[in-house]
């Protein structure tokens, strides 16, 4: 089997990984991932093949494409069609696998629409809509929800949703699942799991003391996460004066180099500063306490790790806080507001955390990679 999967990302790295993480779990076969939004340090399985577009991004208001280097858009955009074409084209794939849309990127239809519709022509190749657990409101909420049953409905042979229903349902977030004819399938959360050496390896490089706590603090890719690790370092002097502790702040690759800098001009004694790891999850497994953003790969990864975290939901849109709140029903996540950042009020909630016992193993669906291949080989025959 040879599967295509195409994924853009647009402002963090969340859907690179979770797409990475489905690949991974379709070993053997064949994996040709087209990936729009610039290369992320990660190791790439032996079985993937990657097709790097020229990068496009969004703006800060989502409301239109940009280029790196200020190059020529059109230009940008002609390039990339060609491109994934041809990469299609020369891939012969048995399923083509669309991460987000048409739920999300509709600026990227441009390049999308001609291979499904080519997908769809050749009567041979089975077509996956890859999707999260919650989607982003819309302005016309309506037209928006129009357009994508259309497209699901003419284009594709089934939407994998990475979620477990017992947690959140499409329907709360899109409500015309009804009338979409291709099979709506849940696979569960996707993310790794833990590994136990690399984990024990982890601990002894950043917290050999038994008798401290070792606290992570991350932001995903870093784009929106630099205020809470500049909180979370002015809160950790509070908390080291009632538990003896160590701080790991993982930056991510996007945070922008002024803020980077900040957060390392504030590491003190105990804390480290790493812009990003490639084992995450076995870090986590390591440590006490996370204090994250409420991205869906993140909160994925605090389950998988068995870690109590606390979390702040970015609130431009619904989709953080919603996952956040549901979480924390569930008794392993406390849920931050802006209002939680002072040193004095988020220390304390730091504390109260690790005075936690550790978490009870998520009762949550966990295994929707390798539920996500297991649909593509029964789609593919």
């Amino acid at each position: 089997m040879t599967v295509f999967y195409y994924c853009q990302h647009v402002l963090g790295v969340g859907h690179f990984f979770r797409t990475l993480e489905i690949c991974r779990a379709l070993a053997p076969h064949r994996v040709v991932l087209a990936v729009g939004g610039g290369l992320v340090d990660a190791e790439i399985p032996r079985h993937v093949e990657v097709v790097s577009l020229p990068a496009l991004h969004m703006d800060a208001e989502f409301s239109g494409l940009l280029t790196e280097n200020g190059a020529d858009l059109e230009k940008v955009k002609e390039e990339r069609r060609q491109a994934l074409a041809a990469a299609f084209a020369a891939a012969r794939p048995d399923v083509l696998v669309v991460e987000l849309y048409p739920f999300g990127r509709k600026a990227f239809g441009f390049e999308l629409d001609p291979i499904l519709s080519e997908a769809r022509a050749s009567g041979r190749v089975r077509v996956v809509s890859s999707l999260r657990d919650i989607l982003v409101e819309k302005n016309n909420q309506e037209a928006y929800e129009k357009r994508v049953v259309d497209r699901v409905n003419r284009f594709f042979d089934a939407v994998l949703v990475h979620a477990d229903p017992a947690l959140v349902r499409l329907d709360e977030t899109f409500s015309r699942v009804a009338d979409i004819r291709p099979p709506v399938i849940y696979t569960g959360f996707v993310t790794p799991a833990p590994d136990a050496a690399e984990t024990d390896a982890a601990r002894k490089r950043f917290c050999p003391d038994p008798g401290e706590a070792l606290v992570v603090a991350s932001a995903g890719g870093g784009s929106v996460g630099g205020p809470l690790l500049s909180a979370v370092l002015g809160a950790f002097p509070l908390v080291c004066r009632e538990r003896p502790a160590r701080l790991l702040v993982l930056t991510g690759p996007y945070l922008p180099e002024n803020e980077a800098a900040a957060v390392r001009s504030q590491a003190g004694e105990g804390v480290t500063v790493l812009s990003f790891t490639r084992d995450f999850v076995s870090l986590l497994a390591a440590a006490n306490l996370s204090v994250s953003m409420a991205g869906y790969n993140t909160m994925m990864n605090v389950l998988s790790a068995g870690v109590r975290g606390l979390v702040l939901p970015f609130d431009q849109n619904r989709e953080q806080r919603l996952r956040a709140e549901r979480l924390a029903a569930f008794g392993s996540m406390g849920v931050l507001s802006g209002g939680d950042l002072s040193p004095h009020r988020l220390s304390r909630a730091m504390l109260d955390a690790l005075a936690m016992p550790k978490p009870q193993p998520s009762r949550l669906n966990l295994d929707g990679a390798a539920a996500s291949a297991r649909i593509m080989e029964e789609m593919a025959g």
